[in-house]
């Protein structure tokens, strides 16, 4: 079973007055379960819309795509999705602590559960010394690691990450590349999108090349 699955996945924006901007253009990409896949693209090559098709917040003008074999729009497939944006979006009042419980609320988390959550993933991205701290004050590195937190609660199968190691310093960069190998090991999907050839190389075995909204090479990084 493959983990991310698109079929001639299109999308095509429309402005009044202007020609079709052609966004994404018959996407044909695998991703098998249990591996890290680099995405790569300069910006503006369809990365993120790509991403957003895939985790449900845009829909497709053709083609469809498929997650562990379950229709991107159906509810059991975003069920198994941990998804990052390129710049998270925060409550800037609320803490790493209570923001990771309102999304445990959301994906219906007992209170318990919730809590053992916080234990484990609080740990695994050293979030502890700041917990209880207003997140309207982090940097752009500890914003990051709360945005990698919140993909990660209810232990979804599959994590989408759009540009992750973006604006990091080089200490950021190894933290969060270290992290990915590490879940990976885990038994955990990792997709991610970059313009970074060396952070792809280093711990990827496939990847996509986008070029102007269409895969132009997928494969192997070996060949």
């Amino acid at each position: 079973m493959s983990a991310i699955r698109t079929q001639d996945l299109s999308k095509t924006y429309k402005t009044l007055g202007k020609a079709p901007v052609h966004s994404l253009s018959s996407l044909d990409l695998t991703v098998e379960k249990g591996e890290i896949f680099g995405f790569l693209g300069r910006n503006g090559a369809g990365k993120t819309t790509t991403i957003k098709l895939l985790t449900g917040l845009i829909r497709p003008t053709a083609g469809t795509a498929f997650l562990f074999d379950k229709e991107i729009l159906s509810p059991e497939a975003r069920s198994l999705v941990g998804y990052m944006p390129e710049q998270p979006y925060f409550y800037e009042y609320l803490s790493p602590r209570e923001t990771l419980d309102f999304y445990g609320r959301l994906r219906g988390l007992s209170r318990d559960a919730r809590q053992r959550e916080w234990g484990y993933i609080s740990e695994l991205l050293d979030l502890r010394e700041i917990a209880d701290r207003r997140i309207r004050g982090f940097s752009k590195g500890m914003r990051q690691r709360v945005g990698f937190a919140v993909a990660m609660v209810g232990d979804p199968p599959l994590l989408i990450l759009d540009e992750p190691m973006s604006g990091l310093d080089p200490l950021g960069r190894k933290m969060i590349r270290e992290l990915m190998v590490r879940l990976n090991g885990m038994g955990k999907t990792i997709f991610f999108s970059s313009h970074v050839l060396a952070d792809v190389e280093e711990i990827c075995a496939r990847v996509g090349i986008l070029v102007s909204g269409r895969l132009a090479a997928s494969g192997r990084i070996t060949d």
